[in-house]
């Protein structure tokens, strides 16, 4: 077991209620259960001494391997190819009734060998708790019980691995050859004693199926058709794998803690669900054909709009957890080494605490989105929605955190302005459409107030593009949502203006910075990575500015920085390695919105084309 691979080394698997990663060894050294947002099990991946992990590899010292999921399902395989065969590890967990929330999960291990013999080694070896608490734990035959605070894991396999306990961890091997399977299933619950279906290959084999059938039925509403099918449909499971399905709610990614500069301070904790990244995930998951989720999406968020102001006065947090719980205070976990020695390793996030008031102009168009007020339901919804944009009319000129939740304090960013602007730009869309009450004219005026200011102050003639904010001319990624969001033209001169400004001095090859943290302090030490969102943003809004050679070109390279199961972390480092919490969940909506609109701008031309022939 390697002390900390590399962070795009791992597939991810999931129950629609929670997930783990599994490194290309077959160490699962990622997982929090009963929900995304639960304390973990195991966490080597952000301590390797305390977190704890689970094995399944090859026991032969020089051998080599690699992944990929089954086609169009989220089961692993971990291949290993040794000097004396070749074997399959498979990965999955059974989704079953995921609306249902439950505090029992199940993770599925079968090893399986396809050529010649190979030995394989296993080791279960829990911590609970974010590695504070190590288990009471005891064998009985073929099952192991490791009990911890609120849960318990309990180790079942098939007669080819023999358990032997071996202080608080469970080890056993087990010889294959070709043709032979067997069997480990962890199952997860809040019980010392539950009652445990019996474990054999033929009943891991049909939950195999009964998975893979799963995936394959729910990616049939999938209406994306061309060239990139496979990237998006692996992007639309990865979503769907982080969505928490007994509420709707997707969290930003399955981790906590992972670094943006290995190393460094930039190290957050991820597993909630985001008002902003949801939100946008809609549009997304709509222009594939999934109304459920983004029906399901748009309950919660109806429902987090009707519990009225929070603790701070605003008509709605920028994160939650998934339950819709707004507390979650940020605190440091000392005792954790962190990814590769990258501290502090923080739990909660203190962005719940932050003014960004682009999330309104998200919430709005999501809704809008749906051409109808799902979500919403009752006229006591839009008396809701009509009321936090009443509150906007009041608040949306006062400075605050903005999109990247810097922390050099508040400042009046533009693409806060921007996405004002859509709240009310949609929202007056919505009352005309559906005849609803509203206060259209303070909305207009507002609305037209907040176009005339970005033109005026969030232009810089110096650099001839739209800056990050009004006090500076510092270029900013968050722009190439401009044309997106239809704030402005995407052939207009002013954007394609800043786009080429964008190109100049936030592009590097085809990945894209946010900003320049060196001119623009964001209250943190160190430096990022690119943002793998805003490089697929850059992609979108090549397309949709009518340069679709380097638009294609750019996405093409994009798949390259992509992990081997087409997995992508939320930064890129200087040498291309993946950095910070992995994978993101926003990364993944923005490349199949950079898909979409590839293919529209093509089908586009392709009709040009032949009307002029």
């Amino acid at each position: 077991m390697r002390r900390y691979p590399p962070i795009a080394d791992h597939g991810l698997v999931g129950d629609l209620q929670t997930a783990a990663l599994v490194t290309s060894d077959g160490v699962v050294d990622w997982w929090c259960t009963p929900r995304f947002d639960s304390p973990s099990v195991f966490a080597a991946l952000i301590d390797h001494d305390r977190g704890g992990f689970f094995e399944i590899t090859a026991a032969e010292r020089d051998h080599t391997r690699c992944q990929l999921y089954l086609p169009d399902t989220a089961i692993l395989v971990t291949r290993f190819l040794t000097q004396q065969g070749v074997a399959e590890l498979l990965d999955f967990m059974p989704v079953q009734r995921p609306q249902l929330a439950t505090d029992r999960h199940r993770l599925v291990r079968i090893v399986r060998v396809v050529r010649g013999t190979v030995r394989f080694a296993l080791r279960c070896s829990p911590r609970f708790d974010y590695g504070c608490l190590a288990p009471r734990t005891g064998v009985e035959g073929d099952t192991a019980h490791f009990h911890g605070p609120g849960t318990d894991l309990h180790l079942q396999v098939t007669e080819r691995f023999v358990l032997r306990q071996d202080g608080c961890d469970v080890r056993a091997d087990a010889t294959l050859r070709a043709g032979e399977s067997a069997v480990a299933v962890l199952t997860a619950c809040d019980c010392s004693a539950p009652s445990l279906e019996p474990v054999t290959v033929e009943s891991a084999c049909e939950q195999l199926k009964e998975t893979s059938a799963f995936w394959h039925g729910w990616l049939r509403a999938c209406g994306h058709q061309g060239p990139r099918q496979a990237v998006v449909n692996r992007s639309a499971i990865t979503l769907k794998l982080l969505t928490y399905a007994p509420t709707g709610a997707m969290v930003a990614a399955p981790t906590m803690g992972l670094p943006e500069q290995i190393g460094g301070e930039r190290n957050w904790d991820y597993r909630y669900t985001w008002i902003r990244d949801a939100a946008l995930s809609v549009g997304a998951l709509l222009d594939l054909g999934f109304v459920d989720e983004a029906d399901a999406f748009r309950r919660w968020l109806g429902d987090r709009i009707a519990e009225g102001k929070t603790a701070f006065g605003e008509p709605l947090q920028v994160v939650y957890r998934v339950d819709g719980n707004p507390d979650l205070p940020e605190r440091v976990l000392d005792h954790l080494e962190g990814y590769r020695g990258s501290r502090p390793v923080r739990l909660g996030n203190g962005a719940a605490d932050q003014l960004q008031l682009d999330i309104y102009g998200e919430v709005v168009d999501a809704i809008a989105r749906s051409h109808g007020l799902v979500g919403l339901g009752t006229y006591e919804g839009w008396c809701s929605l009509s009321g936090l944009l009443d509150w906007l009319v009041d608040a949306w000129d006062r400075p605050d955190e903005g999109i990247w939740e810097t922390r050099g304090g508040r400042r009046d960013f533009t693409f806060s302005r921007i996405m004002s602007w859509v709240a009310f730009d949609r929202g007056i869309r919505l009352a005309v459409e559906f005849a609803r009450p509203a206060d259209l004219a303070r909305w207009t005026a507002t609305r037209d107030s907040i176009l005339g200011q970005v033109m005026q102050h969030g232009w810089s003639p110096s650099r001839q593009a739209f800056v990050q904010h009004y006090s500076n001319d510092v270029l900013d990624a968050s722009l190439l949502l401009m044309p997106m969001v239809r704030f402005l033209s995407p052939e207009d001169p002013q954007w394609l203006s800043t786009l080429d400004a964008i190109q100049r001095d936030l592009v590097s090859d085809c990945l894209v910075y946010r900003y320049d943290p060196e001119v623009s302090p964001d209250g943190l030490c160190g430096a990022e990575g690119t943002f793998n969102l805003c490089s697929f943003l850059y992609v979108a809004a090549l397309a949709r500015s009518g340069r679709l050679d380097a638009a294609q070109y750019a996405f093409d390279k994009m798949l390259l920085y992509s992990n081997p199961v087409g997995l992508y972390a939320e930064e890129i480092g200087l040498t291309g390695e993946q950095l910070g919490n992995f994978p993101q969940a926003f990364t993944h909506v923005a490349l199949i919105s950079a898909a979409n609109a590839l293919s529209e701008a093509l089908d586009q031309a392709t009709q040009l084309r032949r009307r002029w022939r």
